[in-house]
């Protein structure tokens, strides 16, 4: 089998994935100083690609970033970078940092930003976990608090997210929940987090201080037009161990069930069926989409 070698855009050229460089100098490597898109293509087609750019924007606008090209320019980029892979079925993430120049913190020392555009192909979840679901574990790092960065902002900064998944897998677990500066719960390192207690589904409010996902939205949207209840609340670790269902949701994850949180079973220990429903809603509405 002939194996298509990965090329990488990096400001406006695609390039093979061993020959892609950026300086050290670049902020972004120097300070976390930029933001970033994961996005999910089903047939060569990038799925939510629209909410995923105007999610980019207002990234670069909350750290005054500027961005490169105009977001349809960005579009555009990112569907090429499919066509010259020769990709259908893909991961893809755009980085966009603050670009090279002189070591210090203010930004005007960076005359120009870095954009790079890394993809590639995407293989399926193995059926197991979401025909058995996976096991989380409540992690001691707490989320960043919004006032001291905006959960709003998908930034580069992902220190705080690294330490709560070292948790993770030390505990054995597949994803970390983190808990917010009050001590309710946040979301997952790259999750969003459900629960369903009495056929009602709940989830943390934004509030809290969590990433508005675009799979949460998406889900949440789902599970209003198939008649289940939503709310959005603050939300207690004993909530998690109380739950009847769980799952977790991101782009490539789409929805995942849960059936353990810190060794305590979820529910029946299976994925249960409000969990189900929205599985197969939302693998409707990317064929729909695509």
């Amino acid at each position: 089998m002939i194996v298509f070698p990965m090329l990488a855009y990096v400001n406006g050229h695609f390039v093979p994935r061993d020959e892609a460089r950026v300086s050290v100098y670049d902020h972004g490597y120097l300070y976390g100083d930029g933001i970033y898109e994961t996005m999910r293509a089903y047939g060569g087609n990038i799925f939510l690609l629209n909410r995923h750019l105007s999610r980019l924007k207002l990234s670069a606008d909350a750290i005054s970033l500027t961005l490169p090209l105009p977001l349809e320019k960005i579009g555009s980029a990112l569907i090429e970078s499919l066509t010259v892979n020769k990709l259908r079925e893909a991961y893809i993430r755009i980085q966009i940092s603050r670009g090279p120049g002189e070591i210090g913190l203010d930004p005007a020392l960076c005359p120009a930003p870095t954009m790079v555009i890394l993809v590639k192909p995407f293989k399926d979840y193995p059926a197991e976990l979401y025909e058995n679901g996976v096991a989380v574990a409540v992690v001691k790092t707490r989320r960043n608090h919004p006032l001291a960065q905006d959960p709003a902002i998908k930034s580069t900064n992902f220190l705080n997210n690294i330490l709560a998944k070292i948790e993770s897998l030390k505990a054995g677990a597949y994803e970390g929940i983190m808990l917010n500066w009050k001590g309710y719960v946040a979301e997952g390192t790259i999750s969003n987090i459900f629960t369903v207690k009495k056929g009602v589904l709940h989830t943390p409010h934004l509030d809290t201080g969590i990433l508005e996902g675009i799979t949460r939205d998406l889900v949440l949207l789902l599970a209003k037009r198939s008649k289940v209840r939503v709310q959005e609340s603050l939300m207690r670790t004993s909530d998690l161990y109380r739950a009847d269902e769980c799952f977790i949701t991101n782009t490539t994850l789409e929805v995942m069930p849960v059936t353990s949180v810190d060794g305590n079973q979820v529910g029946s220990g299976i994925p249960g069926p409000v969990t189900k429903k929205l599985i197969n809603a939302y693998r409707n509405e990317v064929q729909r989409h695509v």
